[in-house]
C-alpha cells in the first residue's frame, strides 16, 4: 500500500533541462529517507501497522512502505494470540477477520481444542481468538448446563489433566453396586464401572453398598435371664444385600438398622430363658432370631443367610459353681460306673463258683490254671525228698 505526499517548494530553472531532472530525482529519494520506512513481513507472521498507539490497517507476508508515524507490531502464527489492542476494534479493520478466528463460548458451555486433529486444550467461557493460516484448528463446543457427557467427548480426553479439572469421576468396583442423586433426587442405580459427569451448579452424590456376602458381629450383649444370670453374648450372622434401591435409598444407615432389630430381638429371647435353658437350646437361639428379624430385614433390602452364637460368657462367681457342678456330676457318674463294674464282677465270681462246685473236673482245670500262673512266676525249682515226690505230685491231679 503507498502513501501520496504532497508538498510545494521553489525550483530555479535554469537553461540546463538535465540538472533540473536530477535535483527533482535527489529530493524523492531524501524525502523517501526522511518520511518513509521500508518494512518485511514473512511467511510465517502478521503484521499490525499502529499510527498514535491505532491500529490502522493488516499486513501479510510481502514488503512495505510505512508512513511517518507509523509502525509495524509482528504476530508468529505459531504462537497463541496476545495483543494489547481491543479485539472488537482489530476486529473493524479490513482484512483482520481473514487472519483470525474467533470463538465465543457462553457461560454454560467450553470448549475442546484441537490443533492439527490432536487435543491441545479446553477453553472456558469467554471470547478466544487463534491465527489462522500456519495451523489447523478444530473447535468443539460442549454444553455443560446437565450433567451427561455426551459421546462426541472420547473417554480417553476425560482423563486428561487439562480436561479432568471440569469432570466428575466415580467408579463402582466389581463387587459394588451404586445410586446416583442429583440435587438430592434419586436418579437411577449404577452397575460396576467408571462414571464421567460435566462439573457444574448441580449436585452429584454417589452412595455405594458391597453386593458380596457380609458378616454382622453383634458383641458384648449383656443380658439378663429369667433365673437373674447375668451373661455377656456375642452373635454372629451373614447376610447380603438383594435389593439396591431398598437398602440405599428407602432406609438410611441399613447396616445400623439391622444390627439394633437383631439386638433387640437377641436381648428379648434371651431374657425370656434359665441359664440352663439357654445352655441345653443354644441351637434354637440362632434358627429363632434369623426367622424374627427375616421380614425387617428384608425391607431393609437384606436376605439373611446363616447366624449364630459364638460366646456366651459367664461372670467369673458363676462359671466357678457351673464348674463346680460339673466336676460333681462327673465324679457321680464315675462313681455309678466303678458299683456296676464291682457288681458285674462279683456276679461273674459267684457264676463261676457254682459251676465249680457242681463239676469236680472244672475245678481241677482251675486248679492247674492256677498252677501255670504261679509256675509262670518261678524261674527255677528244687525238688528233694525221697521216691515218692512223683506219686505226691500226681496226688494233685488224680481224684
Amino acid at each position: 500500500m503507498g502513501m501520496e505526499i504532497k508538498c510545494s517548494f521553489w525550483i530555479p530553472f535554469g537553461n540546463d533541462g538535465q540538472n533540473t531532472k536530477s535535483l527533482l530525482s535527489n529530493l524523492k529519494t531524501a524525502l523517501k529517507r526522511n518520511i518513509m520506512k521500508r518494512v518485511t513481513v514473512n511467511v510465517n507472521q502478521v503484521g499490525i501497522v499502529v499510527k498514535h498507539n491505532l491500529a490502522v490497517r493488516v499486513l501479510t507476508q510481502g514488503k512495505y512502505w510505512l508512513g511517518f508515524g507509523e509502525k509495524l507490531e509482528c504476530y508468529d502464527l505459531s504462537k497463541p494470540f496476545h495483543t494489547v489492542h481491543d479485539i472488537d476494534v482489530l476486529l473493524q479493520i479490513d482484512g483482520f477477520a481473514a487472519v483470525v478466528e474467533v470463538v465465543d463460548i457462553a457461560d454454560d458451555e467450553l470448549a475442546l481444542v484441537f490443533v492439527n486433529n490432536n487435543f491441545n486444550k479446553v477453553l472456558a467461557a469467554g471470547r478466544h481468538v487463534f491465527w489462522k493460516g500456519l495451523q489447523s484448528y478444530r473447535i468443539q463446543i460442549e454444553n455443560i448446563s446437565d450433567i451427561a457427557i455426551s459421546d462426541t467427548v472420547s473417554r480417553q480426553l476425560l482423563e486428561k489433566q487439562t480436561l479432568a479439572y471440569y469432570v466428575r469421576q466415580y467408579k463402582v468396583e466389581a463387587c459394588e453396586k451404586g445410586v446416583l442423586f442429583v440435587d438430592g433426587v434419586f436418579v437411577k442405580l449404577l452397575e460396576a464401572g467408571t462414571y464421567y459427569w460435566w462439573k457444574n451448579a448441580r449436585s452429584i452424590a454417589v452412595s455405594k453398598v458391597d453386593v458380596r456376602v457380609t458378616t454382622l458381629e453383634i458383641t458384648g450383649q449383656e443380658i439378663l435371664t429369667k433365673d437373674k444370670a447375668q451373661l455377656r453374648i456375642n452373635f454372629s450372622v451373614q447376610y447380603w444385600v438383594n435389593s439396591i434401591e431398598r437398602a440405599l435409598v428407602e432406609n438410611k444407615d441399613f447396616e445400623k438398622q439391622l444390627y439394633s432389630s437383631m439386638q433387640l430381638v437377641l436381648r428379648r429371647y434371651i431374657g425370656q430363658m434359665t441359664l440352663d435353658e439357654l445352655m441345653e437350646n443354644k441351637v434354637e437361639i440362632s434358627k429363632y432370631v434369623i426367622e424374627a428379624t427375616a421380614d425387617e430385614a428384608d425391607g431393609l433390602g437384606v436376605r439373611l443367610l446363616t447366624g449364630g452364637l459364638k460366646d456366651i460368657i459367664l461372670p467369673g462367681d458363676v462359671r466357678e459353681i457351673m464348674n463346680q457342678v460339673l466336676i460333681a456330676e462327673k465324679r457321680a457318674q464315675a462313681n455309678i460306673i466303678m458299683r456296676r463294674e464291682e457288681t458285674a464282677s462279683t456276679r461273674s465270681l459267684l457264676n463261676t463258683a457254682k459251676l465249680m462246685e457242681e463239676n469236680t473236673m472244672l475245678f481241677k482245670l482251675k486248679e492247674m490254671e492256677y498252677v501255670e500262673k504261679i509256675a509262670e512266676k518261678i524261674n527255677s525249682i528244687s525238688v528233694s525228698g525221697n521216691g515218692q515226690i512223683v506219686d505226691q505230685l500226681k496226688q494233685l491231679f488224680v481224684k
